[in-house]
């Protein structure tokens, strides 16, 4: 296991020390131990970082879509390279399994490698128009990018936020999670190393209020990309509306789950019990409330609490883990304080409940059955190591249920019955539906959500697309 790598502030291709700034301890989940620190930017490198994506976008815009696809898929090769090495760092700071982590890091790759060939499939189109008149539409990329990413997906959070913005043209100034900063610190430094000019695409730390203040009240800034809870991404939202900044946000879920008598339960079990608890839960497209027919409910209620209870928690750099720590004693406190509530109410606690030992993050993953609507837990995305399993009288009351929260980014579905199938895909108010099957995730296609859920996409030629903005040029 290597040691956790030294982080610093990149602005202008430069990397910065703490020295001089205030820093914040970087502390490892599975021991609770301080295992380094990040540097918090100033006022002054902010207004640096600023001035030198003006200058970088002006660059980097004029660079060639040739140039740019191959410094991308440098870029996305170097990051295949050192994907062991991030992956360690990336273990060792937010806790997930060393694979995981690794399939994170190379996963970043991927997009990577898509958004750089879909450099030169962004097409416009031209009108139809009487002779001696042309109508053109072009897409043109919208400005220097402030994006923020989260803690849950250290890598793969970053890259969404500037794969998109460099494959349109634009320069990025992003700022991972202060607590798990190494991960994302070396994919924006790939990019330097492949080519990517240092001014226009930089990597700054610090209180999140303060950053995200600060390059949104700057008209250099054009486009703001933001993972992280709802009330985080309204906040932002509001930031930006002040300068009708273009804005994706990629917010909070609590992801239902219907699974219905006709469905392959073995299969559902296998695939929904292990992503449930994928990254201690910590996922906003996490299934988290399981609607099962009536008919089937003990059947899959047993058989998830079988499946979970074989899950072998532990230290993420051990090779037999199947789910690491949480990723902070926040997450700890928030799981104590919903299950308390549920089971006040009356919900049964069939496995799990608590912490694991006193040493690090870790808990028991959990499955909670009957769980009364009114439960805190019902409405509010758990972020944690938990399954919520109620019965269900049939598919109307199951897409009731479904759509009667204000968050819609992910949904799951299992049945065999096609035109079923047409139904959910019509009714269930959410931006992405997986039926019989765990992922709602591809390079390829557009993530994100609706109603409190967010706006906007990322990945997908969509993900490009978002950071540019359409011109129409009429001739006569």
């Amino acid at each position: 296991m290597a040691d956790h790598p030294a982080c610093h502030l990149l602005i202008a291709g430069e990397a910065l020390s703490g020295e001089g700034r205030d820093t914040q301890d970087i502390v490892d989940p599975a021991t609770g131990e301080v295992i380094g620190s990040v540097p918090h930017a100033t006022s002054a490198d902010l207004d640096r970082a600023l001035e030198a994506a003006q200058r970088g976008f002006r660059t980097w815009r004029d660079t060639s879509a040739d140039q740019r696809t191959a410094i991308l898929l440098k870029a996305a090769a170097l990051i295949r390279e050192r994907a062991a090495a991030i992956g360690e760092a990336l273990t060792r700071e937010q806790g997930k399994p060393l694979k995981e982590a690794i399939s994170e890091t190379v996963y970043s790759a991927i997009l990577l490698e898509f958004y750089a060939q879909e450099i030169k499939r962004i097409y416009g189109r031209t009108l139809v128009r009487p002779a001696g008149q042309r109508v053109e539409v072009q897409y043109h990329p919208v400005g220097p990018v402030a994006g923020f990413a989260a803690w849950n997906f250290p890598s793969l959070n970053v890259m969404r936020k500037i794969g998109g913005a460099l494959a349109a043209g634009c320069s990025v100034i992003v700022k991972p999670s202060e607590e798990t900063p190494a991960a994302g610190l070396a994919l924006v430094q790939a990019c330097i190393d492949a080519g990517v000019p240092g001014d226009a695409v930089q990597c700054v730390f610090g209180v999140p209020n303060d950053v995200s203040t600060h390059l949104l009240g700057s008209p250099i800034i054009r486009k703001v990309t933001f993972t992280g809870s709802t009330q985080v991404g309204k906040h932002l939202a509001k930031l930006a509306a002040d300068d009708l900044k273009v804005a994706t946000m990629e917010l909070g879920g609590h992801a239902p789950v219907l699974v219905f008598a006709d469905a392959d339960i073995d299969r559902a079990l296998d695939t929904m019990a292990a992503n449930a608890f994928r990254n201690a839960g910590q996922v906003c497209v996490s299934p988290t409330r399981f609607l099962i027919e009536e008919p089937v409910f003990e059947q899959f209620r047993d058989g998830f609490v079988e499946r979970t209870e074989a899950l072998k928690v532990g230290n993420g750099f051990a090779k037999d883990t199947d789910m690491g720590p949480m990723a902070s004693s926040r997450g700890l406190e928030r799981m104590e304080q919903l299950i308390g509530d549920a089971r006040d109410r009356g919900a049964h606690v069939l496995t799990g409940g608590e912490r694991i030992g006193n040493q690090g993050f870790f808990h028991h993953p959990t499955v909670l059955a009957e769980v009364p609507v009114d439960a805190t837990i019902m409405n509010e995305e758990p972020f944690g190591p938990i399954a919520l399993l109620n019965p269900a009288a049939g598919e109307d009351a199951m897409i009731a249920e479904a759509n009667r929260l204000p968050y819609g980014l992910a949904a799951y579905a299992w049945t065999k019955d096609p035109a079923r199938r047409r139904r959910l895909a019509a009714e269930i108010e959410t931006g992405m539906l997986a039926i019989d099957t765990g992922s709602v995730s591809a390079a390829d296609a557009p993530f994100g959500g609706v109603k409190w859920s967010g706006y906007g996409s990322e990945d997908g030629r969509e993900g490009v697309l978002a950071c540019m903005v359409p011109k129409t040029v009429h001739e006569g």
